[in-house]
């Protein structure tokens, strides 16, 4: 049972929330080894969100650190990390599941997906998504080689590590505990939990 105040994302599915300018986003993996798509729209233009290849180019790194300011599409800081108390392993590189992606692992059948889950928590809240940016995939471990090959591997965080985010202008923000099940980025068993966040 979440403690009150703290809004759940459900296994494999997505939630949306509005945050004010100067609110803290808490992003909890609460069972550990849990995957949080992340996103960010600004609430006076959804056609402005957080960015990960202006946040790339604007920190000079693949992996924001706490202190960062991430970027949206208009060059302009919308979140920042203020607080992770995870190992600080976390993608800026990887698409959001989708469809498309599921049929080439082989599924026949529909598979839930972070693309949809976006859509639909944006829905619950009579709002809709422009288009599906690429997230910030809190808590993934992701590899990259030297020679430029990479490796899905399970996360290295633990039960309730946190990344603490801190808005910079009043945003819609979005999550999706990504249903991957696979491939190994969501832990042994490649079983997708539950994680949750609180807005303070």
């Amino acid at each position: 049972m979440a403690e009150s105040g703290v809004i759940t994302i459900p296994a494999r599915r997505g939630k949306a929330a509005r945050a004010k300018k100067g609110q803290h986003i808490a992003v909890i993996n609460t069972h550990g080894e849990q995957v949080v798509d992340t996103w960010a729209f600004a609430a006076d233009d959804l056609g402005e969100f957080m960015s990960m290849e202006h946040t790339r180019a604007a920190l000079g790194r693949l992996i924001p650190r706490k202190g960062d300011a991430l970027s949206t599409n208009h060059r302009r800081p919308i979140l920042t990390i203020v607080e992770d108390t995870s190992p600080g392993i976390h993608d800026t590189l990887i698409a959001a599941c989708d469809t498309w992606r599921y049929q080439g692992l082989g599924c026949k059948e529909y598979h839930h997906n972070c693309t949809d889950n976006l859509h639909a928590a944006m829905k619950e809240l009579g709002l809709e998504a422009p288009e599906t940016p690429s997230p910030l995939n809190l808590f993934m471990n992701i590899p990259w080689a030297e020679n430029g090959e990479i490796t899905f591997e399970a996360p290295v965080t633990k039960p309730g590590d946190t990344v603490t985010l801190r808005a910079e202008r009043d945003l819609v923000i979005a999550f999706s505990a990504c249903p991957q099940d696979m491939l190994p980025i969501n832990g042994i068993g490649k079983r997708p939990t539950e994680a949750h966040f609180r807005i303070f």
